[in-house]
């Protein structure tokens, strides 16, 4: 498998790139289901922000390079047998998802931010506090944070659901290329 993306596939750093990100985002929301409802007494009320925090700013830094990437080495053009309402709602809804991925990692920075204190990821170095004077800053951003953590969940159910449609009713390669294949691939 070829690293760089191609005319008719996605290379394996894309490919890896968008799993990655996917189970990341996933799994966070998870862990933030949860750890909101640890009680004060519980061994997690602390640990567990602490890992949802590092491993959210190390998302950030993983979709930095994504969207690095993704100007190195292009995506492959939609199949031929898109419409250009389809071509349209796929830019726009990988806009929108990649919209919401970062501002749903600010809020979460301005939310842990909001006291003036860093944020240390797993011990090896702190990201600063840059921004802490914007009036119930954690409040704010931590209902940011909440309804976009639960829109970015719905809507990458949704885009599932499309590359789903894409495979087993349209019967096309849409789905088939983020698994490394090209259109040749497709049955």
């Amino acid at each position: 498998m070829q690293w760089r993306n191609s005319p008719t596939r996605y290379g394996l750093v894309s490919i890896l790139l968008h799993w990655v990100v996917a189970l990341v985002v996933f799994g966070m929301f998870a862990l933030g289901l949860w750890m909101v409802g640890q009680d004060y007494y519980s061994p997690w009320y602390r640990t567990a922000p602490e890992i949802h925090k590092g491993i959210g700013l190390i998302l950030f830094a993983v979709m930095l390079a994504r969207l690095a990437w993704r100007f190195l080495s292009p995506p492959p053009p939609a199949p031929a047998s898109h419409g250009r309402l389809t071509r349209v709602g796929a830019k726009a809804g990988h806009a929108l998802l990649y919209l919401g991925l970062f501002a749903l990692m600010i809020s979460g920075y301005l939310i842990s931010t909001a006291d003036g204190r860093g944020i240390s990821v797993f011990g090896l170095f702190e990201v600063p506090a840059t921004l802490t004077a914007i009036p119930d800053q954690e409040d704010v951003a931590g209902k940011v944070h909440l309804y976009l953590a639960w829109a970015l969940v719905i809507f990458a159910g949704v885009h599932a659901l499309a590359a789903l449609k894409h495979h087993f009713i349209d019967r096309d390669a849409t789905l088939v290329r983020m698994f490394g294949r090209g259109a040749n691939h497709r049955a």
